[in-house]
């Protein structure tokens, strides 16, 4: 880190493969905006979409979005996910089962190396990984998501630690509840020699990302690398709307094409960077 930017943000985007309206805006983004950085769920819908959007984009830098909750499965195991492949949406009990279940731990240790594996099919370098919903925050998913992409190349991993401070609100239970949450995975991450980001944000505001309150925040970053993910979307389909009501998919699309956004970064001397940079 240089001593005259000690402030270095990531602009980065989830759920790329999720439907063409979220491909189309992460397509935009990136070469209209700020957005140097894509997460691909590889078993999602749009995902050859995605694709041969991302060979047309040698510049944007691709890491898997394990999908592990509320999404589309590779291999379809009975034992995780139902009789489409769909995993559930039921977060605590899927927790129950992936650290005391040694049949469904099993299951789960395929899964993700099957995505992996997809991921690694595309020919792209593997810029980094994170989980849907940050279930890679569960010790038994980041141990073998780390464990697992370490054999593909990966060289960074996203910790969800969102302080409270410079979104100008007061800490909560729920931040120290994260905190601890966090602190296993950064264990996990230095064990492993890998990359991390210091501060995150994207979970308060998550699918709300919108010019006034980036706008806001940017000056408030805190010291070190932030990451500052984003759900953009041209739209949302019928099951974008039912899993993420509430979601401002064009707003969070605008934040990163406002020129304002870019000046405001400039003015508080904030550097954008991207992970293989750290």
């Amino acid at each position: 880190m240089t001593v005259s930017s000690p402030r270095r943000v990531i602009f980065s985007a989830d759920d790329f493969g999720m439907s063409v309206e979220v491909n189309e805006a992460i397509e935009e983004a990136h070469r209209k905006g700020l957005l140097s950085t894509a997460s691909l769920m590889v078993a999602a819908p749009a995902f050859e979409d995605a694709l041969r959007r991302a060979k047309r984009m040698p510049d944007l830098r691709l890491g898997l979005h394990l999908v592990v909750i509320e999404g589309d499965s590779l291999l379809h195991l009975p034992v995780i996910t139902d009789r489409q492949g769909w995993f559930g949406s039921n977060q605590l009990k899927l927790g129950f089962q992936y650290f005391f279940s040694p049949v469904t731990r099993s299951a789960l240790k395929k899964e993700i190396h099957a995505q992996f594996q997809q991921f690694s099919r595309m020919g792209f370098p593997l810029d980094h990984a994170n989980a849907h919903k940050h279930m890679h925050l569960h010790p038994t998913i980041g141990h073998m998501m780390i464990q697992t992409g370490r054999a593909y190349g990966l060289k960074a991993v996203r910790t969800p630690m969102e302080p409270a401070a410079p979104l100008g609100e007061t800490p909560a239970l729920g931040d120290q509840a994260l905190e601890r949450w966090t602190r296993v995975l950064r264990h996990q991450i230095r064990r492993a020699g890998l990359k991390t980001n210091d501060s995150c944000f994207g979970l308060r505001w998550s699918g709300q990302m919108t010019p006034d309150r980036i706008h806001r925040l940017i000056p408030q970053l805190p010291p070190g690398v932030s990451e500052i993910y984003f759900h953009p979307a041209k739209g949302q389909n019928s099951q974008m709307a039912a899993l993420m009501p509430g979601y401002q998919p064009e707003q969070e699309l605008a934040t990163l094409l406002s020129p304002t956004t870019k000046d405001l970064l400039a003015a508080n001397n904030i550097q954008t960077t991207t992970w293989d940079a750290l």
